[in-house]
């Protein structure tokens, strides 16, 4: 839960000073420049981690194509989508249709990738998007024709894809994930921006657009691709949804905004569905089928294995990565859907 928070809390505190970067530089951008900062930086990370070895395991054929669809999904079509909507979209409706993400993200773990879910996570989650929903509110909506928001809503279902195909790729080094994401997505959003006539800021902005992207696309992707791994698709996209709350506190801050009554209900919204959440209890009799994976870990009830020569020392605490099997194993004990319980219900 915190890991999930965390990436929300980075990603809302972007917004009030991506604001202050929007006032000289286009949107499409400050896209490209934000994502950018995040794959470059990573990118750094990522090769001076190279050096320790057994700390994550990296990619592998096999998490190509769930990889490659989700940064297509995410760092291409959405991007795009998103600028085409937004041009004839209203900033009302366009606002409120953003939280069509974590929506779409909730349903497609749910009914897609079948992961677990009750009324006590459905209510949670929605208590939580109705927060940024209230935030986002400004007392009407404009449609403006049906294009604009129907595009808009597209970009969230891709971003929605993204996040569930992110999960397939979750046991993998999240660094590496993000770094390739952030590459891909900087690159295209950046590349339009310059087919648009917009031109490279001067050093002091190009700086600071880098600089907060590393922290809060890439530092928080990293964040997000963790709790993935711990929570499952729905219950990581339900507290990511606080972003805005997040954006919305320090903008009174930064700009010395007084806070009104949505910003009350937005937050008891959504302080309900973190609840919700968080005192979830998810206990039953449940089996793991024997299996063989690779990721990072140490060695709990779960991880009851012999290393093979050239495996990190078995007496070693910190988290390891290799090749390990599971036996077959029939247990009770309170679980999330992460990357050990993908199990049924019934």
């Amino acid at each position: 839960m915190l890991l999930a928070l965390a990436a929300a809390f980075l990603f809302g505190a972007s917004a009030p000073f991506a604001k202050l970067l929007l006032l000289a530089e286009p949107p499409q951008m400050v896209a490209g420049l934000l994502y950018l900062g995040s794959g470059v930086g990573l990118g750094v990370v990522w090769v001076a981690r190279k050096r320790r070895e057994h700390q994550e395991k990296p990619l592998d054929a096999r998490d190509i194509p769930w990889l490659a669809g989700a940064i297509a999904s995410g760092g291409l079509f959405a991007p795009l989508l998103l600028m085409a909507g937004l041009s004839r979209t209203p900033a009302s409706s366009a606002s409120l249709l953003l939280n069509l993400e974590g929506v779409f993200t909730a349903l497609l773990a749910w009914f897609v990738f079948h992961e677990n879910f009750d009324r006590r996570i459905a209510l949670g989650m929605v208590a939580i998007v109705a927060g940024g929903a209230t935030l986002a509110w400004d007392g009407r909506v404009e449609l403006g024709g049906i294009g604009g928001p129907l595009l808009v809503a597209a970009a969230t279902l891709c971003w929605a894809v993204d996040n569930n195909l992110t999960q397939k790729v979750s046991a993998g080094d999240p660094v590496q994930i993000a770094m390739l994401k952030g590459l891909v997505a900087g690159g295209v959003n950046t590349a339009v921006a310059l087919a648009l006539g917009a031109s490279w800021p001067a050093l002091p902005p190009l700086a600071s657009a880098l600089a907060l992207g590393f922290l809060s696309y890439g530092v928080s992707l990293v964040f997000f691709v963790l709790a993935l791994r711990q929570l499952g698709t729905a219950r990581t996209a339900a507290y990511f949804s606080s972003a805005p709350f997040v954006g919305a506190a320090l903008s009174l801050a930064v700009f010395h905004e007084r806070p009104g009554i949505a910003f009350a209900v937005a937050a008891t919204l959504m302080a309900l569905g973190v609840w919700l959440h968080a005192t979830e209890r998810h206990e039953h009799a449940h089996a793991h089928e024997a299996m063989e994976h690779e990721h990072a870990h140490v060695h709990d009830e779960h991880h009851q294995h012999a290393h093979s020569p050239g495996d990190p020392p078995v007496t070693d605490p910190k988290p390891h990565s290799h090749s390990h099997h599971h036996e077959p194993l029939v247990h009770t004990h309170p679980h999330y859907p992460d990357i050990h319980h993908r199990h049924g219900h019934e």
